[in-house]
């Protein structure tokens, strides 16, 4: 159940979603907040909606992105900044981080099957057991200084 705080920015937050990618731009541009330029990529579902409203809610403290939940799925994240972000329980299945900065950010319970991860920085980056990526990717991860919280391999 959605507090009354939550209520407020609910409307707001499904009209955004409803709205094609130029026009979710001018209203993040509008608010401030348009370097946070992925959100105009954003399915629009329920997760999302939770999500999209912590931005509306609280913009003075996006410095570390509040993603926990976000359906992020096949989406091209590349050259990103999500540093200290939090993607706990986010769903990044087919997603492109391509040079992507998520160092020190928080992948716990983050579905990452098939996501790419191609020269992205992720020192410091808490993967917990690296839910969906591979011996391959898990090893790549750690040469860049991810940090899982078991060895076992999925």
């Amino acid at each position: 159940m959605l507090n009354i705080t939550n209520r407020k920015y609910r409307e707001p937050t499904i009209y955004f979603l409803e709205q094609n990618s130029q026009q979710r731009w001018l209203i993040l541009k509008q608010l401030g907040i348009a370097r946070y330029d992925f959100l105009t990529k954003m399915h629009f579902n329920e997760a999302n909606i939770i999500c999209v409203s912590r931005f509306f809610e609280y913009p003075n403290q996006l410095k570390f992105p509040n993603l926990l939940g976000a359906d992020l799925s096949g989406l091209d994240l590349a050259g990103v900044s999500l540093i200290r972000g939090n993607l706990s329980g986010a769903n990044l299945k087919g997603s492109s981080l391509v040079d992507a900065d998520v160092t020190k950010a928080d992948l716990r319970g983050a579905t990452l099957n098939e996501t790419i991860w191609i020269n992205a920085l992720v020192n410091k980056c808490e993967f917990g057991e690296g839910i969906g990526l591979s011996n391959q990717q898990r090893q790549d991860l750690l040469l860049g200084g991810a940090m899982f919280s078991s060895s076992k391999l999925d």
